[in-house]
């Protein structure tokens, strides 16, 4: 049998973990596990499943300082995000832990006589969740926790490099044997489950998410696909500047830009540029790559070897064609993990990678924009976009704005990163597939609607 191993990526030489892969056999058996587990757990009721989750979050919350230093560890994670996220998975488990009481249907008049007529939401009975390493414990649960509550049982499988963090998550949950399976592997394990499950959750690249849509398709099953991002912050020139700088930094080298909200193409309207170059590379120069477990760490790490390689790759071919490096650029040589100064780059050619496609790192493009519809124009330029920020001190336009920009998520006035757990998440054209995630939208999407049409015997 192969095996996942996990490194930590600031040290490379760590080995965090070392999981069995458990193949195709493996994930058929834990759908099968789920699906019998299913029965039970539906039956438990509204008041055990929020019980269920409630004991979750207690679970999680009493192992807080365990999470924050494993999600350290494995991914990378700056320290504050870390207990940032950790905070939050506790939020997400007690915020579902409700979900169980919600209303889940309607009665409705009929049109003509007398009768009943209502609809009812019921499980679709296993959901399978393929989760990225970024946000390794509360990307599974924003995904596990509503499948839970309205009924359906879980496999799990995590992206290798968050293989630890998911199998102590689930492990710290507690729930029933089969309600919730980590099936630790790869684009074998990956495969197995989309082939097996009867509703699918997906969160990664846009080359793997299209091939989970149409696996999904073939069977006829429901599907929701989060994948790339390529954000864009807009700013006009009447917006705080030095308040700009400071968000925009914050987006772009926060987690070393390994978040799909990110932001990676900054849009600098008329006499915005000069003042916004100026201030964005100097917050930007005062961002180092840091050993991320330091109290003040805010750019830790890329993931490995390969994706620092893409990136310097990357800003080298920028450079060879005319491209200008404001901040940044190079290795942080003195550590020993997988570090790249956050970057700023200007002059890179439109049609160059790195203003078209997501990389996943501390690096952004600084574009020059006429006017207002020009920037919406380069914003809305893009195949894949999930969050927007618009900077301006006029409400008015920013919200004028907000309704011309493709994206999912649109923020005024804050850094394009950034999620509220209990609103929909989703993003435009190719960054998105299927029912938006969170809030009220997962629950629906989680569940199938049927319609019931009760009449008086004498209509028989």
């Amino acid at each position: 049998m192969s095996t996942i191993d996990s490194y930590n990526p600031a040290s490379p030489e760590d080995l965090v973990v070392s999981a069995t892969a458990v193949g195709a056999t493996g994930v058929e058996e834990a759908i099968a596990r789920a699906r019998v587990a299913q029965r039970e757990w539906w039956a438990l009721g509204a008041a055990g499943r929020s019980a269920a989750l409630g004991r979750a979050a207690a679970a999680v919350e009493a192992a807080a300082e365990e999470l924050v230093a494993l999600t350290v560890r494995e991914v990378g994670k700056p320290l504050a995000e870390a207990r940032g996220e950790v905070a939050r998975t506790v939020a997400i488990w007690r915020y579902y832990a409700q979900a169980p009481f919600a209303a889940s249907g309607e009665v409705h008049e009929p049109a003509a006589g007398q009768g009943l007529l209502l609809t009812r939401r019921r499980p679709y009975g296993v959901a399978g969740l393929v989760t990225p390493w970024n946000f390794p414990l509360a990307i599974p649960t924003w995904k596990a926790a509503p499948a839970l509550a309205v009924g359906n049982t879980v496999v799990l499988k995590p992206a290798p490099e968050a293989t630890a963090c998911a199998l102590r998550l689930a492990e710290l949950a507690g729930l029933p044997d089969g309600v919730l399976t980590v099936v630790p592997g790869g684009g074998e394990e990956g495969a197995a489950l989309v082939g097996g499950v009867d509703v699918i959750s997906f969160t990664g690249s846009t080359a793997v998410g299209r091939l989970v849509v149409a696996a999904a398709a073939e069977r006829g099953i429901p599907v929701q696909a989060e994948m790339g991002g390529l954000n864009a912050a807009l700013v006009l020139p009447d917006a705080d500047i030095a308040q700009a700088a400071a968000h925009l930094a914050s987006a772009i080298a926060g987690y070393a830009g390994q978040k799909c909200t990110a932001t990676s193409r900054v849009i600098a309207v008329g006499d915005a540029y000069e003042p916004l170059a100026e201030a964005l590379a100097k917050a930007l120069g005062q961002i180092r790559a840091v050993d991320p477990a330091g109290a003040g760490a805010v750019c830790g790490p890329v993931i490995n070897r390969q994706a620092l390689e893409r990136l310097t790759d990357a800003i080298d071919s920028a450079k060879a064609a005319g491209a200008t490096v404001l901040a940044g650029g190079t290795r942080a040589d003195d550590l020993a993990g997988w570090y790249l100064e956050p970057t700023l780059l200007e002059g890179v050619p439109g049609e160059h990678p790195l203003a078209s496609e997501e990389f996943f790192g501390p690096v952004a493009v600084l574009i020059g924009a006429a006017d207002l519809d020009e920037a919406i124009a380069l914003a809305n330029g893009t195949r894949h976009s999930l969050s927007t920020s618009v900077h301006s001190r006029s409400l008015d336009v920013a919200l004028a704005a907000a309704d011309r920009l493709d994206a999912g998520m649109i923020r005024i006035n804050a850094p394009s990163s950034g999620v509220d757990f209990h609103l929909p998440f989703g993003g435009a054209k190719a960054a998105s597939y299927g029912a938006r995630e969170q809030g009220q939208a997962v629950l629906d999407f989680y569940t199938a609607s049927r319609t019931v049409s009760v009449l008086p015997a004498e209509e028989y």
